[in-house]
C-alpha cells in the first residue's frame, strides 16, 4: 500500500471468524495492521476504497460476503464523524475479532472516547468465537 501513501509497520496474525450480522456466508479472515500516514482521515478513507476495488472489491450485499474489507479503526487519538467515516470505528469496542488482533498488536492502546484499553474492551467480548487461523 506505499504507492497509495500509507506504510504498514506492523501486522497481527490473521483471526478467523463466524460472520456476525449477514450470518448466511462463509467464515471471515481477520487481521490488524498498523499503519503510518500523512493522508488526512478522508483521504485515507479514499486511498484505502482504490486499494479495495484493485483487489475485487464489489459491494453488493451490505455486511455480505467480500474479498476485501479494510476498515479505519483508530487515527491516533483523533475523533472524527464526516459521512461514511467515523473514527474511532464505531464498532470495534463490540467485536472480538476486531479487538483480539488489536491487543496483540497494541493491547495498552486506549481508545480515544472510552478511554478504556484495547485488553479492557477485550475481557467484555471473551464470549465471541475467534480462533487464529491455520
Amino acid at each position: 500500500m506505499q504507492e497509495s501513501g500509507i506504510s504498514i509497520l506492523r501486522v497481527s496474525r490473521v483471526y478467523e471468524t463466524e460472520p456476525q450480522d449477514f450470518r448466511a456466508q462463509p467464515t471471515f479472515l481477520n487481521l490488524v495492521a498498523e499503519a503510518e500516514t500523512r493522508l488526512f482521515p478522508l483521504q485515507l478513507l479514499h486511498a484505502i476504497e482504490r486499494v479495495e476495488r484493485r483487489l475485487g472489491r464489489r459491494r453488493v450485499i451490505a455486511k455480505g460476503p467480500r474479498i476485501i474489507d479494510i476498515d479505519i479503526l483508530l487515527y491516533g487519538g483523533s475523533i472524527v464523524d464526516i459521512g461514511d467515516l467515523q473514527i474511532p470505528h464505531p464498532r470495534m469496542a463490540l467485536r472480538r475479532f476486531v479487538l483480539e488482533p488489536l491487543a496483540e498488536l497494541a493491547p495498552d492502546l486506549r481508545h480515544p472516547v472510552t478511554h478504556l484499553s484495547v485488553a479492557e474492551m477485550l475481557e467484555a467480548v471473551r464470549d465471541q468465537g475467534v480462533k487464529v487461523a491455520e
